[in-house]
């Protein structure tokens, strides 16, 4: 499984040198394989008989930290839609995309996103997990904005990333707090104490963040307002991201951790309010939108809200009509993003009013358009498998238990009634996309920026198959069922399924419900019209785009003016404001923790030569303040290293007296050979207040720095590290002296960083004199 999740990162990096003979073939049938191969691998574990696997390679144990991939019938599901639609969505943007684009970069992007959301849905171990979630974020934000010259990509790239990578961090706040209440850093072990964990003080928090990470990724209620801005990614982007994969990780998320908070009555409160309202104001919202794009990134967000609420349910058919849902959706939802990407370049514009009577003009398109706006409504047909998906919906908010809490027994209540009105709009918002498309328009005298015509058979197969899968689920649905379904429902939860799924089983509520969402969807659809003033005063002018433009704006503003008060180009400014913080924190700290104890107990005999050093090096340093020459000051400066270096002779370190010797040598040889560059040193004219303030602030940071080292000294919070040195520096490290023990083994990944830095530093240092001597020749 680990090739899997990382074939997709692997094959990127051959992706640019591929593209570079893209005049010759395009670069996406290179990558169709790579998905396609990862679809067929996976296809051997379908059947009756699968049983979970499970995988474990080491990359942190210090940290408990493991790549640990956990294949059950959950991840299943959603890795053979990663893939399977993936090869499908790379198939069309073969055609999509032509060959003057960015492909190398495109492709890049794609297989980068790929493999983050198989490595989300396959992983064990929760911080794993969250690595793979920021990644899709990552990746996301560059395919949102691949087309970077319009200001309507960047600006929905940064969104969908402040939004969803603020959700990410506190998901992962919820992490840290989970896997140190359950001691494991595995999910399965997790759900294994599920009972400690429930019991636990932080359960509330714990439950918050996580529920607040898979919310903003799944564009949930007041969080949605990311995706419609998302849709200016190319189509096969939104095909791909928008419909069938990244929005649902979130509702993996829930899914995988439902067995341990499904039985704590918040989860269903929070989770169903969430749900059934996203349902609602996303069905609303598609039904005011004029851009093809739009009406699908609206009925994404009702659907997924649909989806999140049955997960909040809890029963047994609400989770099976979710994975059911889940399956059904990427199907007819990516058939329709790539249909309006078919129709965007066939006639030049995503405005539906300004489309009509397609029909005659693209039959495919519309043929295929028909089985998927159908499907996307519920139309009770035996042969659109969203109406099973959509009955079961129904069927599990009739079933729905009072639970200890007033608000519960609200929700059971007013649950069903939601759900239909939230599906009326669904059956609105898609007879309005597919007659606004292809049936009679009043507006379609507009002229086209485009004569429509067909689209090519290549661009016509992916959206094909997707409809031919909508086709068979509906036709033979228990095909998918044992086989297929029933495992990924019990992954959630094991009681979870049915034992047949059928069309018609008479007049029962959840039928009735559906035909009174079909009557009075059909009128409504028929006089949307006359409701567009209803439409157009909610959300009126407090609409959450403006509230998160204003926060953003503000946010900026404020953070300009508090950047421009410190950040003035005065160093004697910086250095105060880094020393004075460094200052009142510390102080603040050691006052807190008892950090002033003064011991002196435990001290070396002092004698006179040490005092006399110690003198003349004050004197040094005090000299080179007063001095006005600078080979002078460099010389007294001098002192003072050599000072020190005495000192560690003095207290039998000849090591640290010959490293200090060289560097004070190399430091004052540096010095005398610059100073001809240097300014002349004179007596600056400062005003009281700012030689009390500079008098401040170097005898305060004095006196910290003092204090540091006596607190260090005579504080025993813990053990000295110096015995463990001194005890593994023969057996560990093989050598007698400790402190080159401790330089070149204990802190060898931090000497050779320091080395790094220093040789970082020696090359820019020769950058900034090559420039000066560039400029010099102008």
């Amino acid at each position: 499984m680990i090739f899997a999740v990382l074939a997709p990162l692997l094959v990127a990096f051959f992706v640019p040198l591929v593209s570079r003979f893209k005049s010759s073939f395009h670069t996406g049938i290179f990558v169709f394989f790579v998905p396609f191969a990862i679809f067929v691998y996976f296809l051997q574990f379908i059947g009756p008989n699968f049983t979970p696997l499970k995988q474990t390679y080491n990359w942190i144990p210090s940290l408990h930290i493991n790549f640990d991939l956990y294949l059950d019938g959950l991840s299943l599901l959603f890795v053979l839609l990663i893939s399977g639609i993936g090869s499908l969505v790379v198939l069309y943007s073969i055609y999509y995309l032509d060959r003057s684009e960015r492909l190398g970069q495109f492709y890049v992007y794609l297989l980068m996103f790929m493999a983050a959301m198989l490595g989300i849905v396959l992983s064990d171990n929760v911080f794993v997990l969250y690595t793979f979630w920021e990644l899709t974020s990552i990746s996301s934000f560059l395919l949102i904005g691949y087309w970077h010259f319009k200001e309507r990509s960047r600006y929905g790239a940064l969104k969908s990333m402040l939004i969803t990578v603020f959700g990410g961090l506190s998901m992962l706040g919820g992490f840290i707090l989970l896997s140190v209440v359950a001691d494991t850093t595995s999910i399965q072990a997790m759900i294994a104490k599920s009972d400690y964990i429930l019991s636990n003080d932080y359960l509330p928090l714990i439950l918050a963040f996580i529920l607040l990470g898979a919310f903003t990724k799944s564009a949930q209620f007041p969080f949605h307002i990311w995706l419609p801005d998302a849709m200016e990614a190319p189509t096969p982007v939104s095909a791909y991201l928008h419909s069938a994969t990244m929005v649902k990780a979130g509702l993996y998320l829930i899914a995988r951790f439902s067995p341990i908070f499904s039985s704590y009555e918040w989860f269903f409160i929070i989770v169903s309010i969430f749900g059934i309202i996203t349902l609602c104001w996303g069905s609303y919202m598609a039904v005011r939108q004029t851009d093809l794009k739009a009406i699908l990134a609206f009925s994404t967000i009702s659907q997924l809200g649909m989806i999140m609420a049955m997960l909040g349910f809890g029963t047994n058919i609400a989770i099976f009509a979710a994975v059911f849902h889940i399956l059904n959706h990427a199907t007819f939802k990516g058939s329709l993003f790539m249909i309006a990407g078919i129709i965007d370049l066939q006639t030049g514009t995503r405005d539906i009013r300004k489309l009509g009577k397609l029909f005659t003009l693209l039959p495919i398109t519309g043929t295929l358009a028909l089985f998927g706006t159908f499907s996307m409504a519920g139309v009770p047909i035996p042969f659109l498998n969203g109406f099973y998906s959509k009955e079961l919906f129904f069927e599990s908010t009739l079933a729905l238990q009072n639970g200890t809490l007033s608000i519960t027994s609200f929700l059971t209540t007013v649950i069903p009634y939601l759900a239909v009105i939230g599906s009326i709009f669904t059956f609105v918002y898609s007879m309005y996309l597919f007659f606004g498309l292809f049936g009679r328009n009043k507006n379609n005298e507009v002229s086209l920026p485009k004569q429509p015509k067909e689209a090519p058979i290549g661009m016509l197969i992916s959206p094909s198959i997707l409809v031919i899968g909508v086709i068979i689920i509906g036709l033979m649905p228990n095909l998918f069922n044992q086989n297929f379904l029933a495992h990924a429902a019990a992954s959630i939860n094991p009681t979870a399924g049915i034992d047949a799924i059928s069309f018609w089983h008479g007049l029962t509520p959840a039928f009735l419900m559906s035909l009174i969402v079909v009557v009075i969807g059909t009128i409504l659809a028929l006089t949307r019209t006359k409701w567009n003033t209803v439409y157009d005063l909610l959300p009126g002018r407090f609409s959450f785009n403006t509230i998160y433009d204003q926060s953003v704006k503000s946010i900026d503003t404020f953070s300009s003016k508090m950047t421009n008060f410190y950040m003035n180009g005065s160093l004697r400014t910086y250095m105060i404001l880094i020393i004075t913080t460094t200052f009142i924190v510390s102080f603040v700290y050691m006052y807190y923790t008892d950090g002033f104890t003064i011991d002196f107990s435990d001290l070396a005999e002092i004698t006179t030569l040490e005092i006399v050093v110690v003198v003349a090096i004050v004197v040094a340093a005090i000299g080179t303040i007063f001095s006005n020459h600078n080979v002078a000051a460099i010389l007294i400066l001098g002192i003072t290293g050599y000072g020190v270096a005495i000192l560690f002779v003095l207290y039998r370190a000849p090591d640290l007296a010959l490293t200090q010797l060289v560097i004070e040598t190399i430091t004052v040889t540096l010095f005398l050979l610059c100073f001809y560059h240097f300014p002349k040193l004179t007596k600056r004219n400062e005003s009281k207040k700012t030689v009390a303030t500079n008098l401040f602030v170097s005898i305060g940071f004095g006196v910290l720095m003092t204090m540091i080292g006596i607190s260090a000294l005579s504080s025993s919070w813990f053990d000295k590290i110096s015995e463990y040195f001194i005890e593994t520096s023969l057996p560990i490290g093989g050598g007698k002296n400790i402190v080159n023990v401790i330089l070149v083994d204990m802190r060898g990944i931090d000497t050779l960083f320091e080395i790094a830095v220093l040789g970082l530093a020696g090359l820019a240092v020769f950058s900034l004199i090559k420039l000066r001597k560039n400029k010099g020749a102008k």
